[in-house]
């Protein structure tokens, strides 16, 4: 019989690996509930129009990338979430989270893209995600962009990235650079890829993303957002760049930094890095005051990031520097069946204190303390006949080769010291 795998570009997160996961989720939420973030949980299913109405037809999200299903009640298109800004977009306005701003929400799950498979890019992959509505503040873009710079230095990761920023600008200084952008790639368009001619007629700015290398070759020489500027387009990109120097941390501009949906606008960045190969990017966003109009709301200012977590738990792997927390893991020996039941009630005790505690009922000593070493575990307490008439267990300390006896009645202070 042939053997059951997992779907194509999809894994299985194993305990092993499992940790630095929960290492990302965990000083992620730590660092976002610091600057005031809330926690909120999305659906990982929504309408197709909650995503059709803000990517755009020809993103490629929408073009290529989406898992489409049938709802059965209605006969309408229901979506597994590509990216959750939208759906953020969607519940903020559902639930008239509009009426009492700002709001400051974080989450973490799921998503789904159908894309080729390959090193950093996964069909079912997780992402962490802030975004922060109400305030249009350009040294509020610094304040969350130091979010993620702070997540990154915890994780040990701030010196296997870099800070990539641009401009958007307004919505002037976009229709401004799109029609020079539009006679550009008119006067090349014989050397464009399909894609990219399609985006030609719909949103030419979406050509500057385009990973086809005759595309980027023709983009090298198209005009250059800077020169179309606002001024106080430009004046919002200098108050984030003094910003970033004023908390010390480094950036590069990058003129060809664009997000591929419509929504942005003023600030973009991504947190990249060369250890992934071709997928660098772990953390990225920008602004994106429009999105909440293309959902059916009024317009509401907002700015926001998301980061894989697989991928940077793949640099936490190849780090090695980050500290990964270790709770203090205990194993309980009963020494004979009558010791059973009392290790059975320490171990419980214990687990209520806030110890992990893992309970070795069979096996010789032998193999139960070989256990125990192979699971990293730091302390083994034992109990049989003689402990048990005068109230005691033995303590072994596996990683200091010693071990003494302590009262059952004051065991937990004891470990704890």
């Amino acid at each position: 019989m042939k053997q059951l795998r997992t779907v194509r570009g999809v894994q299985d997160i194993l305990p092993a690996q499992y940790k630095y996961f929960k290492a990302v989720v965990d000083t992620a939420s730590l660092w976002a509930e610091r600057y005031g973030f809330k926690a909120m949980s999305l659906p990982i299913i929504e309408k197709e129009e909650v995503f059709k109405r803000p990517l755009g037809e020809t993103s490629d999200i929408i073009s290529k990338e989406m898992f489409t299903l049938e709802n059965r009640d209605k006969g309408e298109k229901i979506i597994l979430r590509p990216e959750a800004t939208a759906s953020i977009a969607r519940s903020f306005l559902q639930h008239g989270l509009q009426h009492n701003l700002p709001q400051k929400l974080y989450y973490w799950g799921p998503m789904f893209r159908y894309e080729r498979p390959q090193k950093g890019r996964l069909r079912q992959f997780n992402q962490f995600g802030v975004e922060f509505l109400g305030v249009d503040d350009p040294y509020q873009d610094v304040e969350i962009i130091s979010l993620g710079y702070n997540l990154l230095k915890a994780l040990g990761l701030e010196n296997d990235v870099e800070l990539h920023i641009n401009t958007l600008g307004d919505t002037a200084s976009r229709s401004a650079f799109r029609e020079a952008l539009v006679t550009y790639f008119q006067s090349v368009k014989s050397g464009l890829s399909e894609d990219s001619l399609k985006r030609l007629e719909v949103n030419p700015l979406r050509i500057l993303d385009s990973k086809n290398e005759g595309d980027q070759k023709l983009c090298q020489q198209a005009p250059k957002f800077d020169a179309y500027l606002s001024k106080t387009s430009k004046m919002h990109f200098d108050r984030v760049c003094n910003g970033l120097k004023i908390l010390g941390i480094k950036y590069i501009h990058k003129s060809n930094l664009v997000r591929g949906l419509d929504y942005y606008c003023h600030t973009v960045f991504e947190f990249s890095t060369k250890k992934l190969g071709s997928q660098g990017a772990v953390l990225a966003g920008g602004r994106y005051d429009g999105l909440t109009s293309y959902m059916g709301g009024q317009p509401v200012e907002a700015f926001g990031w998301a980061a894989g977590i697989e991928r940077l738990m793949m640099l936490l792997e190849e780090n090695k520097t980050f500290n990964l927390k270790k709770e203090r893991c205990i194993g309980v020996i009963p020494l004979d069946e009558n010791a059973e039941i009392p290790c059975w009630k320490i171990a419980q005790k214990l687990r209520q204190e806030g110890f992990s505690v893992d309970i070795l009922w069979k096996g010789t000593m032998g193999k139960r303390l070989k256990k125990l070493d192979k699971a990293n575990v730091d302390i083994a307490i034992l109990m049989g006949e003689d402990e048990q008439s005068v109230n005691k267990v033995m303590i072994k300390f596996l990683k200091e080769s010693r071990q003494e006896l302590a009262s059952i009645d004051t065991l937990a202070a004891f470990l704890k010291i």
